[in-house]
């Protein structure tokens, strides 16, 4: 077996030289250095023993980000670009202070339980918890450091969750919408869970229909499954309505699939439907039109996440448990003003506008917090 003195010896440098390297501690090491070291290591096939380090440390380094996902899909949660953006930025930051991450979906509480036990894992990053879930107990109960993010806590304990403003986005995409001249607004989403993210937007949704005089009319409600056939499905199916002139989307994702499939029915965007979605992944730029959407940094809520979870593994005491990160609005292409649209239909000897847009859209992005 190759060990860490083998490379050092054969590089020409220290042990503690390659440890930086092997660690991410690149800082110390000169660019020259690191470049010889990491071929080393990659034609002899060095692999850190995480056993003989905890025996000699009492320490595996070890975090684990666990998903808890319930749909049928589980195996695929790694394909959503957000989760991906947020687990990225937990990787790099747990990598530069010489930790590792461990990623796994589990559905049991007892499963996570033998997991962590097996693992000698040190910490635990969860995204989306319920308070009325199994899993909830579980990991307060834990003694080690847990970190939340985007999950609706009445009782943390020592627990820390990065949340959002969600209510707030829902009601500045919504509002978007109605001054804009929409009125009958599509709200489509994953399931609805008491006690979500989700269910927060919706409050959002419907707080910016009240403050403007509008009702709430459930019908235009629709909880879709987070796949392209579904999302695309789910488009198709409101092409056949022609009750509502607004689609507010909670996910880009899903903002974009609906997209598709009203397009493909032969209703276009945003001549016939406007759609703002949610997330301001990158995908919402290479959509046709381009998305206008709520931003939400999901790299920054990444390295927030991990530098909680350094300071609670360093025992350091973290002063706010419940972090909220603010909200933008990015306007792009996807919405219509249909209150100038109409104005200008109605002048005589003017044609319509030959490419419907937002009255205030420019080609950068603009953004409203």
């Amino acid at each position: 077996m190759v060990t860490i003195e083998d490379i050092a010896r054969e590089a020409g440098v220290s042990t503690t030289t390659v440890s930086n390297v092997i660690h991410g501690r690149t800082n110390k090491v000169s660019a020259n250095t690191v470049d010889i070291i990491t071929e080393i290591i990659r034609e002899r096939g060095y692999v850190p023993n995480l056993s003989a380090r905890a025996i000699k440390t009492r320490s595996t380094k070890v975090v684990a980000l666990i998903n808890h996902l319930e749909s049928r899909d589980q195996e695929k949660f790694m394909s959503d670009p957000f989760f991906m953006d947020l687990t990225s930025a937990v990787e790099k930051s747990l990598r530069e202070q010489g930790y590792f991450l461990m990623i796994r979906a589990i559905s049991e509480s007892d499963e996570l339980l033998a997991f962590l036990r097996n693992w000698n894992v040190e910490g635990v990053f969860m995204p989306g918890l319920f308070e009325s879930e199994p899993f909830y107990h579980t990991l307060r109960n834990l003694d080690m450091p847990v970190v939340l993010t985007d999950s609706y806590i009445s009782d943390l304990g020592n627990m820390v969750n990065i949340g959002l403003a969600d209510f707030e986005g829902a009601r500045l995409a919504t509002q978007h919408l109605i001054e804009n001249g929409h009125k009958r607004i599509v709200f489509a989403s994953p399931a609805i869970k008491v006690g979500g993210v989700v269910e927060q937007r919706l409050l959002g949704y419907k707080s910016a229909l009240e403050a403007n005089g509008l009702p709430f009319d459930p019908s235009l409600v629709y909880e879709c499954e987070f796949s392209t056939t579904k999302m695309m499905e789910q488009g198709a199916q409101l092409a056949k309505r022609d009750d509502f002139t607004a689609v507010f989307a909670t996910a880009d994702l899903l903002a974009a699939g609906i997209m598709s499939g009203l397009q493909q029915a032969g209703r276009m965007v945003p001549r016939d439907i406007s759609i703002v979605g949610f997330d301001d992944i990158n995908w919402s730029r290479m959509t046709m039109p381009m998305l206008t959407t709520v931003r939400q940094e999901a790299m920054k809520k990444g390295r927030m996440a991990a530098e909680c979870m350094l300071r609670l593994l360093a025992g350091e005491l973290v002063d706010v448990h419940n972090r909220i990160l603010p909200v933008q609005l990015i306007c792009r292409d996807s919405v219509r003003n249909i209150v100038s649209a109409n104005i200008a239909s109605k002048r005589p000897g003017q044609a319509k506008p030959s490419r419907p847009f937002v009255s205030f859209h420019q080609k950068a992005d603009r953004k409203y917090v």
